[in-house]
This record gives C-alpha cells, structure tokens and sequence, in this order.
C-alpha cells in the first residue's frame, strides 16, 4: 500500500477534509491519542511513563495518551509547562483524571514528547527547551509524537534541543522531517499510527520494496537488457559500476574503454575504438556515463555522443559537472536519469539557474526545469520523476566509502537496461544498494559491495 508523505499544509488539509465528512476533531485527537498509546504500553511493558505535554493540539494528544496509559494501569506523570490554549486540547485535559505539574523529574522508564507537532515554525524557547534538554540528558527511554518536538516539519530543520529519542510514532500520515537530514537520525525507529485520514492526489510516498521478477522463459542475453558504460579518463570507477551491473539483472554488460583492464572479470566485454561505432549497436537498452569519465573536452565529447544515440541513460559523476542545457538539448531529457550527491547537486542547479533552500526543494525544481529523473543520493535519498517525489528509509551509514556511488550507477543502469523505466529502476536501485550494504556488513570495501549486489537480488524476488 501507498504511504503517503506530507506537508504541514497537506496535512491540514487531510485533517479538514476529514472533518468535512462529518469526523470532529476531538474524535481525530481520540484516535491518534489511542492509537499511539497502544505502541507506548508496547514499548514501556509496565513501566512508568512521563507525558510532556505542550500548548497546541499535539499536548493533547499527550493528554489522551497519559488517559489511556492510565485507564490501562500504568503509572502516568504529566509535565505541562503551560495550560493548553487550543478548544480540543483544552477538552483532552479535562477528560484527563491524573494530576498534572509544571516541571517535575523524569521517570527512568519511559518518556513521550508532546510537546509540539508538525505544525512548529520558530526556535523553541524557555520553558520548553529546558525540558527538551533534560530530555536528551535522561537515560529514560524516548518516544516522540509525530515529530520531535525541536523539528520543522516540512525541511527537517533543529529549531532547539534534539534529543535522541528510540522511536518516533507519525500521526496520521508521514511528514518529510521523518526521511530528512538534519534531524532524521534522530528519531530512532520510526512507525506510522494511522488516524482514518483519506488522501487525494498525493505527490509525495514512501518508496516501496520493490518486487523484482525473474527474467522471462524465452529469455536471453539481449533481451535481459544491455546495458554498455562508457569509461573515459579512468579506469576504476567504470569498471566497479561494470561489477555492480553484472549482478543486477542486466543480460549483458559492456564496458566502452580504450584503457587496458588486467583486473577485469572474464565475463565483462570490453570494448575499444570509435565510441560513436559502439554506440551504433541498435542491441543496447541503456547506457551509463560519468563514473571516472574525466572534465575535459574529451570527456564532453563522450558525454555529447550518448546523449546524441537517443538511448535511455544513467548520468552520475563528471557527466554531472559536464551537462549544461546544449548538450541536454541533444537528448530526451525523460529517458535520462541523473544521481548527484549534495555537491554535484548544487552544480547541477547552479547550471541550469535552479534556487532552493533545502535539498527536497532543489531535487524537485531540477526535475522540473529539466524534465530528468532526478535520484539525490545521501543518508536521506529522494527521488523526483514526473512531479512524484520518492522518500526512502534511511540507508546504512556505512555506505559512506569511496566509490560506493560508482555501485549505486551501475545498479542503476543495470536496472534501466532491464525494463526501460527510470522511476522504477531508480527506487530498485536504492533498495538494492541498502540491501547490499546490510548483507557487505561493517567496514566493507566498495568491491565488497558490487559483489554483494548479487544476494541482495535474491531479497526482492
């Protein structure tokens, strides 16, 4: 099923439709407020809980809970530095029977932050940063409503003291901070409690495992998919996306290279001479360019005879520094797919007159104004194709290794070559290289990684 991720405004705008049917809020509050409590008695198993309850609605899903945890035996304390301001949190409080203090110790079982919701927009101050400090100092364990409580909702930024908190339960619908750097590390595990919202013309999800199928009874080498890199100014990183690609699905990897390749698998074709020769092969369902390519004029020129065959392609890398509007002019940008980290992705807007503050905004303005396939990689990858944007799970944070971007284009390509859609290929592509850092365990090297891509197949058959 679809998740859907959501902006503050998209998630009032749920919540209202919502009330439009005919559900009020405080039915809304008793049902986001029950349903999160189910996950805490799940996680306290018995032991004491402290709700931190702020003003707005958010509190008073912090008032239901510490209700219900109450009504089921467990010793509640709630701690709420102000009285609640808005009619339904005020209503929540006083169908609250225990008692409630201003400031008080926190308990070292387990402590659930109310405090603010997704709606927060300014640096949180006096009295509640002072509990959110006191919060990351206990050795309690820690569980944030919706969003923890110092987080901008929508570009995940730190608005004050971030605790590090074990779990964090999303109300209703996921919000961006969840999939997000800053503050994504931390907010532990995180699970959605759903609440009966519907939703309508979504343009934002949680990417979905893939289900990648075997190839076809008929099959064979070329209609597996070809995939051909063209290598340039160095060897390695070509040939270690060449590495990832062969265990990815694609029937037939060709390595374009005019450098000698004592290390190459035997199985690897490797191909030299005239590129735009090569290129003529009508066999070849995708390409991949960037991975050691080079920044020169040379480079460029290989650069412009990819996109001048009218194949789909992966462009990652120093094909990154070299795109500009001409050469993109040459090619349909919607069968490219490109894979830029931060600083490749700043280049990339800086090229093509892209402004945006955060990362989400310049991702969706670049595929806007260029009609690519946009998958910028990093701890908090996303995916924008076509006006959808894709969210991900978080990744191992071992895949901060050289060359581990070189594995993900050619899985990528790989993919690509298999069945021609750049969405899909992209999202397979991340699941595959997240999998295959789980399997490569700590410490692994990229080579170690390419080769893991194999059994990491297998965990989406």
């Amino acid at each position: 099923m679809t998740e859907p991720v959501l902006t503050v405004a998209e998630m009032r705008e749920a919540e209202k439709a919502a009330m439009d049917r005919g559900t009020n809020e405080w039915e809304l509050m008793q049902r986001a407020g029950t349903n999160a409590a189910q996950w805490i008695m799940r996680m306290a198993a018995g032991r004491p809980v402290t709700v931190l309850c702020g003003p707005g609605n958010n509190g008073g899903d912090g008032y239901v809970i510490a209700d219900v945890l109450g009504r089921s035996g467990y010793e509640v304390d709630v701690i709420a530095p102000v009285e609640p301001k808005s009619e339904t949190a005020r209503r929540a409080r006083s169908a609250f029977q225990g008692g409630v203090s201003s400031d008080g110790a926190l308990r070292t079982g387990v402590a659930v932050d109310c405090l603010f919701g997704y709606g927060l927009d300014r640096k949180v101050e006096e009295p509640f940063s002072k509990i959110l400090e006191k919060l990351a100092a206990s050795p309690c364990y820690k569980i944030a409503i919706d969003v923890p409580s110092a987080v901008q909702s929508d570009a995940a930024r730190v608005l004050g003291p971030l605790p590090r908190y074990d779990l964090t339960l999303a109300l209703g619908a996921w919000k961006q901070a969840h999939f997000l750097m800053p503050a994504m590390p931390a907010m532990g595990e995180k699970r959605l409690v759903t609440i009966g919202l519907e939703f309508e013309d979504v343009s934002s999800t949680v990417s979905a495992a893939p289900k990648i199928t075997s190839p076809k009874p008929d099959a064979h080498k070329y209609n597996r998919g070809l995939l051909a890199i063209v290598a340039g100014a160095m060897p390695g990183a070509p040939l270690l996306a060449a590495e990832a690609a062969m265990r990815a699905g694609a029937g037939y990897v060709k390595l374009f290279s005019d450098h000698s390749h004592p290390d190459a698998p035997a199985e690897l074709v490797i191909e030299q001479g005239s590129l735009a020769d090569a290129l003529s092969d009508g066999r070849i369902s995708a390409l991949l360019i960037g991975p050691g390519l080079g920044r020169d004029d040379a480079a460029r020129e290989r650069l412009a005879k990819v996109l001048e065959s009218g194949k789909p392609a992966v462009l990652d890398a120093d094909a990154l520094h070299l795109l500009d509007p001409e050469l993109l002019a040459m090619a349909d940008a919607k069968t490219l797919c490109v894979t830029p980290h931060e600083g490749e992705l700043a280049k990339l807007c800086e090229t093509f007159g892209v402004t945006a503050e955060s990362k989400l905004d310049r991702a969706r303005a670049l595929a806007d104004v260029t009609g690519l396939t946009v998958l910028a990689k990093g701890p908090d990858t996303i995916l924008v194709h076509d006006g959808m944007t894709s969210f991900f799970p978080r990744g191992s944070s071992w895949l901060s290794v050289a060359g581990s971007g070189d594995v993900l284009a050619g899985i990528l390509g790989s993919r690509l070559a298999t069945h021609g859609d750049p969405r899909r290929a992209a999202e397979e592509s991340v699941w595959l290289h997240h999998e295959a850092a789980r399997l490569a365990s700590p410490a692994f090297s990229a080579g170690e990684l390419a080769h893991a891509v194999k059994p990491a197949m297998a965990s989406f058959l």
